[in-house]
């Protein structure tokens, strides 16, 4: 199956993946410009009561900067961008954050924990599409069923929310009776990695982690540095910062004064994406298992500049491994 517009002609097959609170119009819009598409969770936005609605101004800015861009470069137009919208009982917002979102004509949609026929149909009544991010074959069927568009298979390594299983496991389940739009998720750092995906049979990557430490991203330089400094020895998954398993920087974990390595067991039933979090929690960083590849604290557009290189010249060295040429 042919890919929708929105997924065609990027200069990388690579979602840049919605971060919980990093993810900033700053970070998606030069994400965007460098030819990937940027995203950003509706939760990132937020505002004090009494304050204009945050959603509205983002979404408003993008659209506008980015429209700028490709007026100024219609040779190389920047890539659509995304929302990511937590479709879970616990998000209060959703229903408003559904509305502006469809009234900006948002062109590509990403949900998470939850699948929603009404939610996918205002997508598709707006002119957008719906990615929805699974874990294993059965949430998988679920979503699709449930009309979403495509899929993000979110396997072992990735940053945030992830799931246990191998990327091997979980495209070779997919794509077993799905021809659709699927992008992995996982330890996609560098470039050879994003080729690996589509080896694979994914369409792209969905690669987060090595993003946070770029100069655009809203996270402390704290944060920056223990990504750089960090690799996949630093990881641990837990559920119990969230009630939903992902992967946390071991280091971070220790200094809000947790031994990362006897963490308890969370209780999912009280998963809460409406309310804050404990002050200690808020130190706890998420990051995937490909940090590694994350050599210092870059411009966006010189990471993705670096992403095309690896891929490029991933494609050479398997030609040359297997006898034939790169088109």
């Amino acid at each position: 199956m042919a890919l929708p517009p929105h997924l065609q002609n990027l200069r990388l097959p690579l979602i840049g993946s919605p971060l919980f609170i990093i993810s900033n119009p700053d970070l998606v819009i030069a994400q965007c410009k460098a030819g990937i598409v940027g995203s950003f969770p509706a939760l990132n936005a937020r505002e004090s009561d009494g304050d204009p609605i945050q959603l509205d101004l983002w979404l408003t800015r993008i659209r506008e900067e980015l429209d700028r861009h490709n007026q100024a470069n219609p040779d190389t137009p920047a890539a659509p961008y995304a929302v990511n919208q937590i479709v879970h009982r616990s998000n209060p917002r959703i229903e408003r954050d559904i509305e502006i979102c469809a009234r900006h004509e948002v062109p590509i949609w990403i949900t998470s924990l939850g699948a929603r026929t009404d939610v996918n149909d205002a997508a598709h009544a707006s002119g957008g599409i719906v990615l929805h991010d699974v874990i294993n074959n059965r949430f998988a069927h679920k979503a699709i069923e449930k009309g979403a568009d495509g899929l993000i298979a979110v396997a072992a390594g990735a940053g945030g929310h992830a799931g246990a299983l191998s990327p091997f496991a979980l495209v070779q389940e997919i794509r077993s009776w799905f021809d659709g739009p699927l992008y992995l998720s996982g330890a996609i750092a560098r470039g050879d990695s994003l080729l690996a995906a589509l080896a694979m049979g994914a369409d792209g990557g969905y690669a987060g982690s090595a993003f946070i430490a770029t100069e655009e991203a809203n996270a402390q330089d704290a944060y920056k540095r223990m990504i750089v400094d960090s690799d996949a020895s630093d990881i641990v998954y837990s559920d119990l910062f969230t009630g939903v398993w992902g992967n946390y920087l071991k280091p971070s974990i220790a200094a809000a004064g947790m031994d990362p390595e006897t963490l308890e067991r969370s209780d999912p039933s009280k998963m809460d994406f409406g309310g804050a979090k404990p002050k200690s929690w808020k130190e706890i960083w998420g990051s995937g298992q490909g940090i590694g590849a994350v050599e210092d604290v870059l411009p966006t557009a010189e990471l993705v500049a670096r992403l095309e290189r690896e891929f490029l010249a991933a494609q050479d060295r398997l030609a040359g491994q297997l006898g034939w040429q790169r088109r």
